[in-house]
């Protein structure tokens, strides 16, 4: 069992932010540090990787742990940001049983630190747990629309489970439980296939590879950039603890699958061709948040427009991978 502390500070806050070596982790775990926090970042790097943290390596208020929360942690924080766990099709497809493992026993482990502590827990949730939902927006108290057998079962089932352990561990113990169901994110340290929409419309643009798009293209999703994001998840953490959740966390503006490939290929200049491929199974057609439970808990809606974001991970992908030309 690893086991860690840092030495207290003043007030300074000791958070631990399980995959932190991921895409939305490192992102947040920036902002963490920025404004003064002592951060443990914990990651099995399974799909997280050392590049998105190596600038912070040796910084006197970071430490890594490699470390995988389907085991035990003991380590001495005050929140503990949940993140943990495969969130790209691609990747929870990969090994659905170590996805399902992940986001169970997983955030057992984390609870079961919080409730030792008596610390905050936020759980990082999906809008994957409203599955291919029957209403649309989709609002907190909706139940969700999901295949509990189906291919995306190991992640959505997870999550939603995930919820119900952080639910009935709150109503026993007591202690400050926090839930946001994360939409559509996207922004530097997407990984490059990852099989997410952005990373897939981007990479295949740079290197003028055929744009693919899965079924008529006219399914919708609403895009948030992970700046948005991070701001959002610091104020649910930071709410009162009668703020529990669980709370939407999205950009409310939809577009299609097709519009964000015609704005991809307007903003790399390329001249991919778009091609169309059969629909995945279970793959939702419409995913909206409604974010009026953020906006009047914590005050927050997403600044950053959709072309403005998308033109800052073109030029994280254009630096970071080989470009191609078309």
């Amino acid at each position: 069992m690893e086991q860690i502390s840092f030495r207290r500070i003043g007030k300074r806050r000791r958070v631990l932010v399980t995959g932190g070596a991921g895409f939305i982790g490192s992102n947040l775990i920036d902002r963490l540090i920025a404004r003064g926090d002592e951060v443990i970042c914990v990651d099995n790097l399974l799909t997280g990787s050392r590049k998105n943290i190596a600038h912070l390596l040796g910084h006197p208020r970071f430490d890594f742990l490699l470390h995988d929360v389907t085991m035990p942690l003991s380590v001495v924080v005050d929140e503990i940001y949940n993140l943990a766990c495969p969130a790209s099709p691609v990747h929870y497809q990969h090994d659905p049983i170590q996805t399902t493992r992940t986001s169970v026993l997983g955030v057992l482990n984390m609870l079961d630190l919080a409730n030792k502590l008596s610390c905050k827990l936020l759980q990082a949730s999906t809008s994957e747990v409203y599955g291919d939902p029957l209403i649309h927006p989709q609002t907190e108290d909706y139940w969700g629309h999901v295949n509990p057998i189906g291919p995306r079962a190991c992640y959505d089932e997870g999550k939603r489970c995930a919820e119900t352990l952080c639910m009935d561990y709150r109503r026993r113990f007591g202690f400050p439980v926090k839930i946001a169901r994360i939409f559509n994110t996207y922004g530097p340290r997407m990984q490059a296939e990852d099989g997410r929409v952005v990373s897939n419309f981007i990479l295949q643009a740079l290197q003028g590879a055929p744009i693919t798009i899965y079924g008529d293209g006219e399914q919708s999703r609403s895009f948030c950039y992970v700046d948005d994001l991070v701001d959002g998840l610091i104020a649910l953490m930071d709410s009162p603890d009668d703020v529990v959740g669980p709370i939407n966390l999205g950009r409310p503006a939809e577009f299609t699958i097709r519009e964000l490939a015609e704005m991809t290929l307007r903003l790399t200049g390329s001249r991919s061709p778009l091609i169309t491929m059969p629909l995945p199974v279970d793959d939702p057609r419409q995913r909206k948040p409604d974010i009026s439970r953020a906006r009047a808990l914590l005050g927050w809606e997403p600044r950053v427009e959709l072309e403005t974001g998308l033109q800052a991970t073109i030029d994280y992908f254009a630096e970071t991978y080989v470009r191609v030309p078309a």
